[in-house]
């Protein structure tokens, strides 16, 4: 599963291989409510198909309707604006007045999207500039936590995976947590040193690593966009690497089990050279409760932790999987909540 950014990008690619006329259109301005974040990208062809989105609907409309009737006319970028008034804003469904600015970039082979993807395959994170007068692009070495810059010379913009996520374990769980993560524009490390789960490793857009996890949490140097998942329920893999891990900037570390395993896992780590705001920074029992049973609506359950952490979103205390059973406990009237499933 690719992230849709990469999407917009192969589809790009793929149309001006085939000699397609086709614009690369990119949110690179909000204000109010707007339904896309700055940096979607959208790309449409001289015949009016479409990859991605920049507000969820309304704006494309137009977009592909102004192609349809007069085909692909720019022959350099083009900065547009839409729903400055609030005629406009009902117009294109933009809500409470909510405004985008979008550029618009004809595409050909000088566009050098095809280098980008080659760069992009390489697990690479590229800075893209456009120049605005002339349609020259040029590619380079994006820094960590690089973003969208727009000048009234150039836009460059950051493609690649800006986030990191370790899963340690190379079971089913960690499949479909890994398949889903790529699509969230996560680089996915998967560390497993059994050999017997590394060979029924099913995504082959992901690598498992042969190595002890805390070797590797070392090695990869978190940092405040890396996060950390250990899902083997085998402490000797599992506790040193959540060690390393809670000791590092990552912004999110997790570990799955019960509560009543959560409860001796943190037992365990107070014996290790952790502090109690280290203890306090572990997820577990990990995710969100949202009733999951099986594997694919747990790693759903993980994620929608990871990017409440990520995007420094309070959750309430009743949506923590352990608050959350002892209050169906409790509603079910049995006489405690103990930690013990």
């Amino acid at each position: 599963m690719d992230s849709i950014d990469l999407e917009v990008l192969k589809t790009c690619e793929q149309w001006i291989r085939q000699g397609r006329k086709c614009e690369l259109v990119t949110v690179i301005r909000t204000w109010g409510s707007s339904p896309r974040p700055e940096g979607a990208t959208l790309a449409v062809s001289e015949d009016g198909h479409v990859m991605g989105s920049v507000s969820g609907g309304c704006v494309e409309d137009d977009l592909i309707a102004k192609v349809r009737q007069q085909g692909i006319v720019h022959m350099l970028p083009e900065i547009v604006t839409y729903g400055i008034t609030a005629d406009e804003a009902h117009r294109f469904g933009l809500p409470c007045g909510g405004t985008i600015q979008l550029a618009i970039e004809p595409l050909s082979e000088r566009s050098r999207i095809g280098e980008l993807l080659a760069q992009l395959s390489q697990h690479q994170l590229v800075a893209r500039r456009l120049d605005l007068a002339t349609g020259e692009v040029t590619l380079g070495p994006a820094r960590a936590g690089m973003s969208m810059q727009v000048s009234e010379a150039a836009l460059t913009t950051v493609h690649g995976p800006r986030w990191r996520l370790l899963v340690i374990g190379a079971g089913q769980l960690s499949a479909f947590l890994a398949q889903i993560a790529i699509g969230m524009d996560y680089q996915v490390t998967v560390c497993d040193p059994r050999e017997e789960y590394r060979d029924s490793w099913s995504v082959p857009e992901v690598e498992v690593v042969h190595a002890m996890p805390d070797d590797l949490v070392i090695d990869m140097r978190l940092d405040a966009r890396s996060a950390v998942v250990a899902l083997t329920h085998d402490p000797k893999l599992d506790d040193l690497a959540l060690m390393e891990a809670l000791k590092s900037p990552a912004f999110y570390v997790g570990a799955i089990g019960s509560r009543a395993n959560n409860a001796k896992r943190r037992e365990r780590l107070k014996l290790f050279d952790l502090t109690d705001a280290d203890l306090a920074r572990l997820h577990g029992p990990i995710g969100l409760y949202i009733g999951s049973k099986t594997p694919a609506e747990i790693a759903i359950s993980i994620l929608a932790e990871l990017t409440a952490v990520k995007n420094g979103v309070q959750l309430p205390a009743a949506m923590q999987v352990e608050n959350a059973k002892c209050a169906a406990q409790q509603a079910a009237s049995e006489p405690s909540c103990g930690m013990d499933s």
